[in-house]
């Protein structure tokens, strides 16, 4: 069994170094391989012990994928994968089936979809308590006590405990899921876009649970979306991805105020404005999204970039760090950043909770 290793840094709960995931291509009669989707490709970044780090970006960039393989429901082609819980550090790249259900006692991830997320065969018992059952709780009467104080902790009612999923509502299914991702009381959650399927009025209930939550339990996410509205509500910091790679991080405010990286730029521009008598002007970026099996040169953004140069076109910018220190340090990949002054979104207001 692997062994935990020991934690130089102790606040951090998870630490990705280098991550990568390849897709193979295949073709012919033979099936053979003759090319590969860089899907995720050499990302890097940690999660500080109750903090929200926001992983955002277009549909596609690979941030679910990634999501996925910190959780190892895929295996990575490369990279290391570090999750702590007190002192044990799970190297979750490297573990084996056996050792992953332990590991995932430390971390559990929330779905997008609530309504295809749960089983509809199973009641709200059965659905909460199953990580139980398979993490050795044998008691029946151990279960439904966890359950019913997990379904407090959700805001759910305990009469709730034997309906099946059909008989709730989106934002009641995902109080489930998230119950459930509770059960065996996890240090780090993974929320894949968890309130994007859910009515705009459901959403800051379901966000100021995760706030909530997080308070009381000292819990840390990685919270993936493409919503910035959400993201601002929500997060620490905020990770920018891009096919495949990482092209800015910052604290929340400082991201959103100044941009270091065009294509954060352009992301930003696209936050609605909800005052009519504030002109508000998109940035339309050129070009299509990179191919992730055929990559450009140099920069991946720079064929839709507007400040691209020929440096830009010929050499991979790395992602270095431009300012601060600690976790308010700025880290970005463009080769311009130190000449480009951005426009910036402000922080958006939080949305209203309505409804029940």
């Amino acid at each position: 069994m692997a062994e935990a290793v020991v934690d130089r840094e102790p606040t951090k709960v998870l630490e990705v170094e280098n991550l990568k995931k390849h897709f193979p291509i295949k073709a012919g009669l033979l099936r053979r391989q003759v090319g590969q989707v860089r899907a995720v490709d050499g990302v890097s970044f940690h999660v500080e012990a109750g903090e929200t780090l926001a992983l955002v970006g277009e549909s596609g960039c690979g941030k679910t994928t990634t999501g996925r393989l910190i959780l190892r429901a895929l295996s990575p082609t490369e990279g290391t994968i570090l999750i702590r819980d007190g002192e044990r550090v799970w190297p979750m790249h490297r573990l084996t089936a056996q050792e992953l259900r332990s590991a995932r006692r430390s971390a559990q991830m929330i779905f997008q979809d609530p309504f295809h997320s749960l089983s509809p065969r199973m009641t709200v018992i059965d659905i909460i308590s199953e990580p139980l059952i398979l993490n050795g709780v044998r008691s029946g009467s151990t279960r439904e006590r966890r359950v019913r104080e997990l379904m407090d902790v959700v805001g759910l009612p305990q009469q709730y405990l034997n309906r099946y999923p059909h008989a709730f509502s989106g934002g009641q299914r995902q109080r489930i899921g998230i119950a459930r991702a509770l059960a065996l009381n996890p240090k780090l959650i993974v929320a894949d876009e968890p309130v994007s399927a859910l009515d705009v009025s459901i959403q800051a209930q379901i966000l100021n649970l995760l706030q909530d939550l997080q308070s009381e339990f000292g819990l840390s996410y990685l919270f993936i979306s493409h919503d910035l509205r959400v993201v601002a509500h929500i997060s620490t910091r905020v990770a920018v991805m891009y096919v495949g790679h990482i092209v800015e991080t910052g604290v929340t405010e400082d991201l959103f105020t100044r941009p270091l990286h065009p294509y954060t730029e352009a992301l930003l521009s696209a936050i609605p404005e909800p005052d009519p008598h504030v002109d508000s002007e998109e940035i339309v970026l050129a070009g299509e999204v990179a191919d992730p099996s055929h990559p450009p040169a140099g920069c991946i953004f720079h064929p839709r970039c507007a400040y691209a140069k020929k440096v830009c076109r010929e050499e991979v910018p790395s992602l270095r760090r431009i300012e601060g220190r600690g976790e308010s340090s700025r880290w970005v990949a463009c080769h311009l950043a130190d000449e480009l002054t951005l426009r910036g979104a402000g922080l958006p207001a939080p949305q209203e909770s309505e409804g029940g």
